[in-house]
């Protein structure tokens, strides 16, 4: 019996070391402004969830690699991304002609413009041109404060968040925000203790896509994120995902 047991561990070695080794998956980094609701902030327990994070980990399976996101403050993100610190940006990252120079970019996944918050006493005022010789909180190196410093005799304050831009606002430091209406719309219409008090007004006055930004020349890359954003977009469940945060 001895005898018979070693027989069959030794034949279950030589079959296990004769099987291909299983290759692992190709491991992509992203860096993400997690300070950004609904796209990608920190719940309670401080974990990194929200709209990009969904999405990008369904990219990810479909697209046939490892994603691990890196939390990252917006200023300086692409010039980490330039510095090798990651493999690709994910948060909420608009496509423009200006980065486009500088940086490749996925095939888009969301469409989102720049809307205006005022507060609710604010009345008559529903367009940027209107906003002459008043404080409008924007954050700093986004589409929002592109926009809003086209017009000169705007006073504008720069934030390093956007939702230290809402709080100013809320408490009175300045009399709009210009933001992307996801994010808006987090703020004003879900936000507990920011919708008594704040509104969007006007229409979305840009029109925007997000995309995901990579370091020019990284085509490996590009082609496994665009393969894996393809397939949930034409399977249903980018829509499943949007459905869950874009509320």
């Amino acid at each position: 019996m001895k005898m018979f047991r070693k027989t069959l561990l030794m034949v279950a070695a030589v079959a296990l070391a004769a099987m291909p080794a299983l290759a692992a998956l190709p491991k992509l980094t992203f860096g993400s402004d997690c300070t950004y609701p609904p796209m990608e902030m920190l719940d309670a327990n401080k974990k990194i969830v929200g709209f990009d994070i969904d999405m990008i980990e369904a990219v990810a399976k479909a697209g046939g690699f490892e994603a691990v996101v890196k939390n990252t403050a917006w200023d300086g993100i692409f010039a980490g991304l330039s510095a090798g610190d990651y493999d690709a940006v994910v948060s909420a990252v608009t496509i423009t002609d200006e980065r486009a120079r500088t940086m490749d970019f996925s095939i888009p996944y969301v469409d989102a413009g720049q809307v205006i918050i005022v507060n609710k006493n604010l009345n008559g005022l529903t367009t940027l041109s209107q906003f002459g010789g008043k404080k409008v909180g924007v954050q700093i190196g986004t589409t929002g404060a592109i926009e809003v410093q086209k017009f000169k005799n705007i006073k504008m304050k720069s934030y390093d968040e956007a939702g230290l831009a809402v709080e100013d606002l809320f408490i009175g430091r300045t009399d709009a925000v210009v933001v992307d209406s996801p994010t808006a719309k987090t703020y004003v219409l879900q936000n507990a203790k920011y919708k008594t008090k704040l509104k969007i007004v006007g229409e979305q006055f840009t029109d925007e896509h997000y995309g995901i930004a990579l370091k020019k020349g990284n085509q490996k890359a590009l082609d496994m994120i665009n393969k894996g954003l393809a397939i949930v977009i034409k399977d249903g469940t980018l829509a499943k995902i949007a459905d869950k945060w874009l509320k």
